[in-house]
């Protein structure tokens, strides 16, 4: 069953900033879902390679070569063909939808032989709502018209010159079709999917197409060129930001976790969740990277996303959720797609996420920070903004000493965990610095208590004088990669005594030859059945860990061994496997975003001795903060019930 499907890491990503799809390096566009990232699939055969639909075009040869790579500075795709008799490429992109949600949506892919002879063949074999709804085909002079209940696409040919590829076409299986392509070198043409069409398949010149590809590919360098970073692994970190980009909805500035659902973290196995949705921790730690960049207006753009999430909590008087759905709405209902086998095999498929009403305290410290950071960069908090902020701090003074479903949430149920801890004296150091900045209103006296009362207990209770470590949750013995946040934000100077034995700890349990586990799972069984690769985010965050505590070979030559485990693109899912597989969905937004803060600070230190807005021994600032090393992504979601958690990210 492996045999038909292609490896996790064997996709590169084409996206219009409101949807995307992955194109596996045979051809075959495999996972696309419209109108949003968050919408029904049309393509999945990667969860299902018998009903899920697919795009493909590849030889009409056995044995072939092929190669990805991305058109440079762009998200244009090209996927090149090598054969005795012939090179030939697939150029894919999508022209870019704009600020303003729409319903169509068009894929291009233009197909053309740049040595000798090739033949392609093409199927398009859509399937609508994750495989569960039917449709009529039918064939026009110009392409053809896929049909359903609520939903519609076209398919349009451009002509090769010369040659009439359409009159080959022909019905394909489940309401599918297949065409045939011969070309020789210098000639070329393309198919164009559109989504929510007006009417049947267009009449499209190939100057249209041409004009599309080239405005693609002028945005995205135009794009581009903000960025302000110039330092060693400058290609690496310009395609770590474009993936960024390409999984931001542009009509409301969110960014999600992954373009995918359901890719598993080990093969076979039950970890599937679906990562379509946007994080609260997640995309507030994209703020760092983003203005660290020189990329204000996507900072500003969720900045505001997120303040329209913290004024409904405030008008409601509630917590803000872990996660929400890319336009604000909060009903993420799970459910288990039980007619699809998973990715070869990786049952159950799940789509929409149960965890969005879990409470993770953490949550507050990544927001408030974030919030703190861009005022340090000139995007400031309106007054309307901040009185609903102040009514969040006030209910986090509240809330913040009580056990919470954690980073990761296991099916160990609440604990004390340490990092929600110190990450709740963030936002409050962080509210409270903002206060006495803008003279703003605020009640600093109960803050500051909350803060320092956090601290004392962090430093009493989350410290296991056995271990000589912080630990994972109070009064436990587990060590967690999600420690080695807590210097990053100045809780702890990376000097300090306690501070080192609680690395050389993580050096002994957490680090495999520079590839680091989010915890020991020996020791802290998660519940659910298999095990996990290491985490790509977490080793990221070692490295600039490593780099802050004076250990800068180590911390170089760990950088650059993650950095041999990407794709063949430069991409990242979530976990690494034993043998340098990539696990779980994919792309992987926090792997890209680690990526970003672990370059940037590891190329200040190299080239200054001192990592922009590292801590200083009295826990202040010594200079502007500027982008740190992210915090790994959580796993996290409760059962359906809500009463028995268990970790889906």
């Amino acid at each position: 069953m492996s045999g038909a499907y292609p490896a996790i890491e064997d996709h590169g990503i084409v996206g219009d900033l409101q949807t995307a799809a992955l194109v596996a390096s045979d051809g075959t566009v495999d996972w696309f879902c419209s109108p949003r990232f968050d919408s029904p699939s049309v393509f999945a055969s990667l969860l299902d390679h018998g009903k899920g639909g697919y795009f493909r075009i590849t030889p009409d040869v056995k044995d072939y070569v092929t190669r990805q790579l991305y058109l440079p500075g762009t998200a244009v795709l090209i996927t090149r063909f090598m054969t005795p008799e012939g090179v030939g490429e697939v150029i894919d992109f999508m022209p870019i939808a704009g600020d303003t949600a729409t319903d169509r949506h068009l894929l291009v892919r233009v197909v053309r032989v740049v040595r000798g002879q090739m033949r392609f063949v093409v199927e398009c074999v859509p399937a609508f709502d994750y495989a569960r709804g039917d449709h009529r085909t039918e064939t026009t002079d110009d392409g053809v018209a896929f049909r359903g209940d609520g939903f519609a696409a076209n398919l349009s040919f451009v002509r090769i010159p010369g040659r009439e590829a359409e009159a080959e076409m022909r019905s394909h299986g489940r309401g599918g079709v297949r065409a045939v392509i011969s070309g020789a070198a210098g000639e070329s043409g393309a198919l164009i999917f559109e989504t929510s069409p007006s009417g049947p398949p267009e009449r499209w010149s190939r100057d249209a197409v041409l004009a599309m590809l080239e405005d693609t590919r002028d945005f995205w360098r135009g794009w581009l060129r903000q960025s302000r970073y110039r330092g060693r692994w400058r290609d690496m970190v310009e395609r770590a930001a474009m993936t960024l980009k390409l999984m931001t909805y542009a009509p409301t500035g969110a960014l999600i976790a992954a373009a995918t659902a359901g890719l598993p973290e080990q093969v076979g196995g039950e970890r599937n969740w679906d990562y379509r949705f946007t994080w609260v921790r997640d995309a507030s730690f994209s703020v760092y990277a983003l203005l660290g960049l020189g990329f204000d207006h996507e900072a500003d753009a969720y900045l505001r996303w997120l303040g329209q999430r913290i004024q409904e909590g405030s008008e409601r008087s509630s917590p803000l959720q872990i996660m929400y759905r890319i336009d604000g709405a909060s009903d993420l209902s799970e459910e288990t797609l039980g007619h699809l086998e998973g990715y070869r095999g990786s049952r159950p498929v799940r789509v929409g996420n149960g965890a969005a009403t879990q409470l993770q305290l953490d949550i507050y410290g990544e927001a408030l920070d974030s919030i703190y950071l861009a005022d340090l960069h000139g995007i400031p908090i309106g007054h309307n903004g901040w009185r609903h902020l102040r009514d969040t701090v006030d209910w986090l003074c509240k809330h913040w000493d009580q056990r919470d479903a954690g980073l990761w949430e296991t099916r160990g149920g609440h604990q004390d965990f340490v990092y929600g801890r110190f990450m709740s004296w963030v936002a409050l150091d962080r509210a409270i610095r903002i206060a006495r900045t803008r003279a703003r209103p605020a009640d600093l006296a109960r803050w500051t208590s909350a803060r320092d009362e956090i601290y004392q207990q962090v430093m009493d209770r989350g410290w296991n004088a056995k271990m000589s470590a912080f630990v994972q949750y109070y009064d436990g013995d587990v060590l967690d990669a999600s420690i080695l946040y807590m210097p990053l934000v100045g809780f702890i100077a990376p000097g300090d005594p306690m501070w080192q034995s609680t690395l050389r700890a993580m050096d002994e349990v957490l680090v495999s030859d520079s590839l680091v586990y989010r915890y020991d799972p020996m020791a802290s069984p998660d519940g659910l059945r298999g095990s996990e690769g290491t985490f790509s985010m977490c080793t990221f965050w070692y490295v600039d860990a490593l780099a802050r505590s004076g250990r800068l070979d180590e911390a170089r030559l760990t950088f650059e061994k993650m950095l041999t485990y990407s794709n063949h693109i430069g991409l990242y899912s979530e976990e690494i496997g034993p043998t340098g597989e990539q696990l779980g969905n994919f792309p992987q937004a926090f792997s890209h975003l680690a990526l970003i803060t672990a370059a940037v600070n590891l190329d200040h230190q190299l080239d200054h001795g001192t990592v922009p807005g590292a801590a200083d021994h009295t826990g202040g600032f010594n200079g502007p903060a500027v982008p740190r090393v992210l915090p790994a992504r959580s796993p996290a979601s409760a059962d359906r019930a809500g009463t028995v958690p268990r970790r889906d990210r």
